[in-house]
């Protein structure tokens, strides 16, 4: 099972792929923003239950979605180049394992312990 939720993440980051090439912008752009969601750790600076919320909220699909839904009916490039990473990097970081993070502990995620913690 866990294969074949992995190959579906990495099935989704292709398409990402696929999407911001219909964009016509520079492909730096997308390798040079496809870490950006992960500024949400900066909420970790205050607190595992800050930071799980900054970072939840900049990988959650449903952020994403409201996100591409925007783009789609502005139009405009810009909001569609950030629903695309959004969706590329939570797709990336599923494939390895990386998930929401539960508010205890930036190694407990909603798919299980990742990190030293994830053998105890």
């Amino acid at each position: 099972m866990n294969y074949l939720v992995k190959s579906e993440e990495i099935a989704l980051f292709f398409l990402c792929v696929f999407l911001f090439s219909l964009l016509n912008l520079p492909w730096w752009w997308f390798i040079a923003l496809l870490l950006a969601p992960d500024l949400g750790m900066i909420g970790y600076v205050f607190g595992p239950k800050t930071g799980a919320f900054t970072y939840n909220l900049l990988h959650h699909r449903l952020v994403a979605s409201v996100v591409a839904l925007y783009a789609l009916t502005s139009g405009n490039v810009y909001w569609q180049l950030a629903a695309v990473i959004l969706f590329a990097h939570i797709s990336l970081d599923r494939a390895l394992g990386y998930g929401l993070k539960f508010s205890d502990s930036f190694t407990n995620t909603h798919l299980g312990k990742i990190g030293k913690e994830k053998n105890s």
